[in-house]
């Protein structure tokens, strides 16, 4: 393995580990507000712009080298974010109604989070690395 290979690994690595811990914080948000006052879709649509700020936050400190002005990297980011946000939310609207899906709402939550961590893993490098 070469060290380009290993430096990527390690940085892949680190990402995953801060989105654990943003998703941690997402589903807990997701799992509260379903429970107690709001459904699936409504439940996604406050839980995760607040698991995004987390997650940039830990992308910011630990993994990537910015190579911007820190609010440059920020407004690039949640740009991005808002993106990922509009597409889980349609993905979340579209799985529920689903007969499979719409008694299992956190199973749809699942897949949108399995999609929407590689579309977000390349557009925070590209937010804060400009690659």
């Amino acid at each position: 393995m070469s060290i380009f290979q290993k430096e990527k690994a390690v940085s892949q690595a680190k990402f995953l580990t801060s989105s654990v811990i943003a998703t941690g914080v997402d589903y807990a948000l997701y799992l509260l507000l379903n429970w107690r006052w709001f459904d699936a879709v409504m439940a996604h649509t406050i839980s995760y712009p607040i698991a995004v700020v987390v997650n940039f936050y830990l992308q910011k400190r630990y993994i990537f080298d910015l190579k911007r002005k820190a609010h440059h990297a920020f407004v690039i980011s949640m740009g991005f974010s808002v993106l990922g946000w509009g597409l889980g939310v349609g993905m979340m609207w579209l799985l529920v109604k689903l007969p499979v899906l719409c008694d299992w709402p956190i199973l749809a939550k699942i897949i949108v989070t399995g999609v929407l961590f590689f579309f977000n893993f390349y557009t925070k490098r590209y937010a804060f690395e400009g690659r």
